[in-house]
């Protein structure tokens, strides 16, 4: 992976807006029409993407998660859900136990609850049940349940992903670009009536994900990890674990991703950890300090995390107590997708200082809290983009003096 040895480096956390021709197509198949020459047609869109990618300033560009079908301008779901369209062993969940099934935990037995029961929303009920509030936005999509053995039948599709943004990157001259995964924790996180256990339950997720994973790095692609669950899972523990026994859940799943990683460069990996894209409170939100042990963990060469928001901000300070580990790098989010509010490129840059000054500056890769995609306004995530390059620029400026 490029480093910032030069310059500030400039990427983002993967999901970008969708134009509004790729949403109605992806729309017209979900209603189980032709779109004819789709593949063509989602390449060009690919194409077209990186180079605004390019234009804009950013570095180290994505596809936008443009395989991954949103059928709405605003879907918070596409990063996880997409996953579950390319495996077998799933049935229709028309109960959605995922959402309404309630387990509470006891110290030694950790587990999660529906979602419907995460403390955040119980807390703030009021505002997640107005749809006036902006809390919630965009439809909760039907999602499965397993019933049978898991297996991965999504070679053809990653390998049209792959191929899309590596003839992408070709054409705008870039060296590095990444495909988003989900992490075997992530995908874990529906209805279970198949496997005896949690650990038979993220072994069967690790050996369906491991194929995407190598086809990713087999087509000279950075491989991206999305795993917001390891930090968004404390919410969804009711009552709130000691943090020994959410640390201990945890590190289960970060095995099982390890696993799943197993022999795979790590110089080619970077791993997302964030505490969930919806636009609520998080007051039930993990410190970093508690979790950066574990996610430091993972076999990864490069991390990123939220840091612009106004939950995460302050985090900047564990780097004064954590050691960044020798030959990785960091990927703070300094623009946020949690304010339509355009950040100013002075305080990017100075996002951007904080890091360098504890971890050094090349070590730091200018990024975004989450994906802009589905969250944000198209004009205003493109604007966040451009202020990002910016902020870099003038943080290159004053670091390189």
């Amino acid at each position: 992976m490029l480093n910032s040895a030069e310059k500030i480096q400039t990427s983002h956390a993967g999901s970008l807006p969708r134009t509004p021709e790729l949403i109605e197509a992806n729309a017209a198949r979900v209603r189980g029409e032709e779109v004819a020459g789709f593949d063509d047609f989602l390449g060009e869109q690919v194409r077209d993407l990186v180079q605004r990618q390019v234009n804009t300033g950013i570095t180290v560009v994505g596809d936008g998660e443009y395989g991954k079908a949103m059928t709405s301008p605003m879907d918070f779901g596409a990063w996880w859900s997409y996953i579950f369209q390319r495996t077998a062993g799933l049935e229709l969940d028309e109960s959605a136990k995922w959402v309404t099934e309630r387990h509470i935990s006891e110290p030694g037995n950790t587990t999660l609850t529906g979602f419907a029961f995460r403390r955040d929303q119980q807390a703030f009920r009021e505002a997640y049940t107005d749809p006036t509030s902006g809390v919630m936005v965009g439809e909760a999509p039907a999602f499965p349940k397993v019933t049978g053995p898991l297996s991965y039948t999504g070679a053809e599709a990653i390998a049209a992903d792959a191929a899309h943004l590596k003839a992408a990157a070709d054409a705008a001259g870039v060296t590095d670009a990444f495909i988003t995964s989900l992490a075997p924790g992530s995908a874990s996180r529906i209805a279970n009536e198949y496997y005896g256990s949690d650990d038979e339950l993220l072994e069967a997720w690790a050996e369906v994900l491991r194929p995407e994973y190598q086809a990713i790095i087999d087509a000279g692609l950075i491989l991206q990890i999305d795993d917001p669950s390891i930090a968004e899972n404390f919410d969804q523990i009711e009552p709130e674990p000691a943090l020994e026994d959410y640390l201990a859940f945890t590190r289960v799943r970060v095995e099982a991703l390890n696993h799943a990683l197993r022999g795979l460069p790590t110089d080619r990996i970077r791993y997302h950890l964030c505490w969930g894209s919806w636009h609520g409170p998080h007051t039930t939100d993990l410190p970093m300090r508690d979790i950066i042990d574990t996610v430091l963990g993972v076999t990864a060469g490069a991390y990123t995390f939220e840091a612009g928001n106004v939950r995460h901000e302050h985090e900047y300070t564990v780097w004064d107590d954590v050691k960044l580990p020798e030959g990785k790098l960091i990927l703070p989010g300094v623009v946020s997708h949690a304010t339509n509010v355009v950040e100013h490129p002075e305080l990017v840059a100075q996002r951007i200082e904080r890091f360098a000054t504890r971890v050094g500056r090349e070590n730091v890769i200018a990024s975004t809290d989450c994906g802009l995609g589905g969250r944000v306004h198209a004009q205003i995530a493109w604007a966040k983009l451009d202020t990002l390059a910016k902020g870099a620029e003038l943080a290159t400026r004053r670091l390189w003096r």
